[in-house]
């Protein structure tokens, strides 16, 4: 196990008695610092019926502002310290974050522990950002793939909430407006200590960095929200959909199964990780027929991605013409059969886990990436230490694994193909 710790930086773990986390790494790049805030609340959290786009929601309103640092100050504040700062949501989490420099860090600390216990907002504000939602989800929908993954969800999954994207439903986008009150219920549930980790990497001291958490965010009072999404059946037969484009468009193919839950303890997501490279990479096979040789696909990619919940194993290739879309598709069906009927060779196999384990090693290179990095692995497990665990997983994966898995999650009846082309190409 020694062997395989990919994640080489110490760092300083440490629960407060209110259940926020704090995760610091110390890192060589001086005078510079980064600052992650986690909450453990993204697109799977909105469980309850026609509320569903409130965590993408809260990543606006959270620049509303505070009595203490309106949004006006808020602004003046990172203006005057030169910071870069920005907030993101995904389906399992909201992350805000901020680097800067280290003089400049415990002053943000303040300001931020102020915004997540005092966030403040009059109705006018809501409606007027409830607006601003609506707007980026229509823009947002102009784009083919944007529209392609929202179909995709809907068709795959029937009960979880996965079923919709961090967007959420048009239908509830637009009565947004109107849940004020709903929207201090969600704030009250998910922006609590035990949903949040910090995560602090750059020219920073451990204990130093804990002493100022404890004195901003130390008050800050646990809450007793549990969320459990509904669980999705198991799929019972193959599904498919079509999205006619209004406008011109080369078509795109989405062909996906339902997967596994991110574990660092189960080998079945690492296979389906080596797969998605292995059959899908530029340096794959299929890669170099259809966009090198062929020349009938000029976009194609693969993805595991990772997920509290089971999700889904998804290809996308965009086609070149409408008439070359059955084809295409019949070609990734036999890659993904390919798996299970034939082992992969030992050293391809030994490539690819070298090349995953050096890409992310090197990917590591600044306080703003490590910060980043980490970000994404502690909305699943909250430690670092799952990434050393995951990329153990990788080396356990053997031929005969991937076959196994292939065969187990390959399956038509838990396969969704969703198409869009301005023609008929299905």
């Amino acid at each position: 196990m020694a062997d395989a710790k990919i994640f080489a930086y110490d760092y300083d773990q440490h629960d407060y008695p209110n259940g926020l986390r704090l995760i610091t790494v110390p890192a060589p790049y001086p005078q510079v610092v980064s600052l992650y805030i986690v909450v453990q609340a993204g697109s799977r959290n909105e469980v309850e019926e026609g509320r569903s786009g409130f965590a993408h929601f809260f990543e606006h309103m959270m620049f509303r502002g505070t009595p203490a640092f309106p949004p006006e100050r808020y602004e003046a504040v990172l203006q005057e310290t030169g910071a870069s700062s920005n907030a993101y949501t995904d389906d399992d989490r909201t992350v805000y974050h901020t680097t800067l420099t280290k003089e400049d860090f415990e002053t943000l600390l303040a300001m931020e522990a102020d915004r997540f216990q005092h966030l403040d907002y009059p109705l006018e504000g809501f409606q007027t950002e409830a607006l601003a939602v609506l707007g980026e989800y229509n823009k947002d929908s102009t784009e083919p793939i944007n529209k392609l993954m929202e179909v995709l969800r809907d068709t795959a999954f029937d009960a979880h909430t996965y079923k919709h994207t961090t967007m959420g439903f048009l239908r509830d986008i637009e009565r947004m407006p109107q849940m004020y009150d709903y929207s201090r219920t969600f704030f009250d549930r998910f922006y609590r200590p035990e949903y949040t980790t910090l995560i602090v990497a750059g020219d920073v001291d451990p204990a130093e960095v804990r002493a100022q958490v404890e004195r901003h965010w130390g008050a800050w009072q646990r809450g007793s929200y549990i969320c459990a999404p509904a669980v999705e059946p198991a799929q019972s037969s193959p599904r498919e959909a079509h999205i006619p484009w209004p406008t011109h468009t080369l078509p795109y193919l989405l062909v996906a199964h339902h997967s596994p839950a991110y574990s660092d303890e189960i080998t079945d997501g690492a296979a389906l990780d080596i797969i998605s490279f292995l059959g899908f990479s530029e340096s794959s096979p299929l890669y170099e027929k259809l966009v090198i040789e062929d020349q009938s696909v000029d976009l194609l990619w693969a993805s595991n991605a990772d997920h509290v919940d089971p999700y889904l194993f998804t290809v996308m290739a965009r086609v070149k013409e409408d008439p070359m879309v059955p084809d295409v598709r019949e070609s990734i069906l036999a890659t993904l059969r390919g798996f299970a009927e034939t082992p992969v060779d030992d050293s391809l196999l030994a490539n690819v886990k070298s090349h995953l384990r050096y890409r992310f090693a090197l990917s590591l290179d600044n306080s703003e990436a490590i910060a980043s990095t980490l970000a994404h692995y502690v909305s699943l497990r909250r430690t670092p230490e799952t990434i050393n665990r995951l990329f153990y997983l990788y080396e356990q994966v053997t031929p005969q694994l991937l076959q196994t898995v292939a065969a187990r999650f390959f399956q038509p009846n838990g396969r969704t193909i969703v198409t869009l082309a301005n023609g008929d190409a299905k």
